[in-house]
């Protein structure tokens, strides 16, 4: 494999805005409550006044092992060599829905027509190699980005963050908020 990419969320930034997942929505054509960008997760901490409130936009985390691959009895899913994206082929899934069992992340969406779908990066909507995602472009606070690992893992260490943990090795880098909102 050349290079493995994957993205970077910058949880200092999110305002939880979901303007990811609706340009997920919008360019893919999916209809209102189904999404390939997974949703926008807020965790919050602490007590009053001293809260924490964190937003994680997740989607597919492109892993450097991936377990839907590993479980798809008919190859429908694979990890390209070019970049690691992990991407379906529709017309090989015959929509067992393995990959989303075998998935620790609970990524892997059936759809109306019986077959899995998952991010891919929007390769299928035609982006060009070194063009971001959908979700990426559209972020107005510029809390997602998209690049090789190498440049993602920079990103978030200037942030404080790090590499979200998992036997498949997610492909996803993450920095929260420090300080409790009432001290920004």
């Amino acid at each position: 494999m050349a290079v493995q990419y994957g993205f970077f969320v910058d949880g200092t930034r999110c305002v939880k805005c979901f303007s990811c997942e609706v340009a997920c929505q919008q360019w893919h054509g999916l209809k209102a409550g189904t999404w390939l960008r997974r949703t926008v997760f807020e965790t919050v901490e602490g007590k009053f006044p001293s809260v924490t409130r964190r937003f994680t936009s997740l989607s597919c985390m492109h892993c450097e092992d991936p377990a839907c691959v590993a479980v798809c009895p008919v190859g429908a899913l694979s990890k390209r060599d070019e970049d690691g994206l992990v991407v379906v082929d529709s017309a090989r899934c015959i929509g067992c829905r393995s990959c989303a069992l075998g998935c620790p992340f609970d990524v892997p969406r059936y759809r109306e027509d019986k077959t899995m779908d998952k991010c891919d990066g929007c390769l299928s909507l035609g982006r060009a190699p070194g063009e971001e995602p959908r979700c990426v472009l559209t972020c107005p606070t510029r809390a997602l980005h998209f690049g090789p690992l190498s440049e993602m893992e920079s990103l978030a260490s200037a942030k404080g963050g790090a590499r979200m943990e998992g036997e498949t090795a997610p492909s996803v880098f993450v920095a929260h908020r420090l300080k409790p909102i009432s001290e920004s």
